[in-house]
């Protein structure tokens, strides 16, 4: 009798950057994907793939944050890694390390992958105004699902950045991670 096997899940990592604006308020920094490929048009954390030559997960958050974004690693203050989690539909599984950042004084694209970069208040994911769940029924998907996002001015972050960061905005308001 053949049992199924598990699909192999890529691995890959990704930085959650945060840091203190000029008047004090906690930013999150999140990316728009470009619209190709499977994540095309979400919002995500800057982050990607393992390649071969990464000595570890968090050295591909690193690679990949200066790929993507331009945030350099001597900018980056990794707080600690996070719980790992895998995606529904991806393949992927994630290796998320919250990190304070100094921002730099211009935010990079690396195109076509990414279409911009987003500064979030953390005060605007903690308010229940942005919390919003409904059913969705996507392409791939075999039944609809109830999904929890935030809405983020005309986008919506859900998913595995949705389940990254919604356990952590009341602890990081309240001042657990030196920022």
């Amino acid at each position: 009798m053949n049992t199924p096997t598990a699909p192999v899940l890529r691995e890959s990592a990704v930085i959650v950057p945060v840091y203190r604006d000029a008047t004090g308020e906690l930013q999150l920094v999140l990316v728009r994907r470009g619209e190709r490929g499977i994540h095309g048009g979400q919002l995500a954390f800057p982050g990607g793939k393992r390649d071969p030559e990464d000595a570890s997960l968090l050295a591909t958050a690193l690679r990949e944050a200066e790929e993507e974004v331009g945030l350099k690693p001597a900018d980056i203050r990794v707080l600690t890694p996070l719980p790992e989690l895998s995606t529904f539909t991806g393949g992927f599984h994630i290796a998320p390390f919250l990190a304070s950042i100094r921002r730099p004084a211009v935010w990079w694209c690396q195109q076509p992958e990414i279409a911009e970069v987003l500064e979030i208040s953390l005060r605007t994911l903690a308010d229940p105004a942005t919390h919003v769940q409904e059913w969705w029924q996507l392409p791939g998907w075999e039944q609809r699902m109830l999904v929890d996002y935030y809405r983020v001015g005309p986008y919506q972050l859900w998913g595995a950045s949705y389940r990254i960061i919604q356990p952590l905005v009341a602890r990081l308001l309240a001042g657990e991670w030196e920022i």
